[in-house]
């Protein structure tokens, strides 16, 4: 069973900006993890972008860094990621995951993590 959904993939072109939503299915992701990974075409699916469950701090690959934000919004139940300045090498299915009462989410070995969404594709191309 599916208990998180993401939202807000598409085609964008290089220097573009998108916003992506992960929303859960029958709970609240007060007390969870949240993260972001994705999989490009070839590759192992690599992690983006975590939020922890306690004091929200974040953490963002290398790769990401200073052009995503991951935000979490509790009155929406939702959590976000703004993507920025989006390169043709982000190009991937974009996956939401959570965890309960995880402190960093992008760490565990994914084998670990119990939700995921079923991903929504980004594409950067002129």
């Amino acid at each position: 069973q599916v208990r998180l959904v993401e939202s807000g993939g598409g085609l964008v072109q290089p220097g573009g900006s998108l916003r992506l939503s992960c929303a859960p299915s029958g709970f609240t992701l007060d007390y969870y993890a949240v993260g972001w990974f994705r999989q490009a075409p070839g590759k192992a699916r690599e992690g983006v972008s975590c939020i922890s469950s306690s004091d929200d701090s974040t953490y963002y690959a290398n790769s990401v860094k200073g052009r995503f934000t991951i935000s979490r919004d509790n009155a929406k139940n939702t959590v976000y990621l703004q993507m920025h300045t989006l390169k043709p090498e982000d190009t991937a299915v974009y996956y939401c995951a959570a965890a309960l009462g995880v402190q960093a989410l992008c760490a565990m070995p994914q084998r670990l993590i119990a939700d995921w969404g079923q991903g929504t594709q980004v594409t950067v191309s002129s």
